[in-house]
């Protein structure tokens, strides 16, 4: 897989087996769920190709064939463990760092206020660490999901 070494994405990847739960939620051989760094929401998560592509264009179509059933079958999970309404999908990968292609698949709860929903969600997330979820917290919801996966 190739892989850039001043790549936060990749350079998880590379450790897989290390990660704490929040940062592999779900993997296969082309795509890896984690639970989104810096964020106030429970459940954001972030599905990232295994191998480092910075354009949507780059997937394989391997790759491609697999991005809507984790979409899906994450958007399942999330609804199971967070009780969410739907969920926003989205990719952008624009911020300083994280060029890497990814997807933001976010719960949009019944009781997320209406200043924060649509694209406005995005001011929950790039929060300090005293705003931002922590790692337990991940890692709890991370379990949920990945059970939910499974199941």
């Amino acid at each position: 897989m190739t892989q850039e070494p001043d790549c936060y994405s990749c350079r998880n990847d590379a450790r897989l087996a290390d990660l704490p739960p929040r940062e592999r939620i779900g993997h296969d051989e082309h795509w890896r769920a984690a639970h989104a760094i810096g964020t106030a929401l429970p459940g954001w998560l972030v599905l990232v190709p295994r191998r480092h592509v910075t354009t949507i264009a780059e997937l394989t179509d391997a790759e491609a064939a697999g991005l809507g059933s984790w979409q899906v079958r994450l958007s399942r999970a999330l609804h199971a463990v967070t009780g969410c309404q739907k969920t926003y999908v989205v990719q952008f990968a624009e911020a300083a760092g994280f060029g890497h292609v990814h997807f933001h698949i976010v719960p949009r709860n019944p009781e997320l206020p209406p200043e924060l929903r649509g694209p406005r969600v995005f001011e929950l997330l790039g929060r300090d660490e005293d705003e931002a979820l922590t790692g337990e917290r991940m890692d709890e919801i991370a379990v949920a999901l990945r059970a939910a996966l499974e199941s």
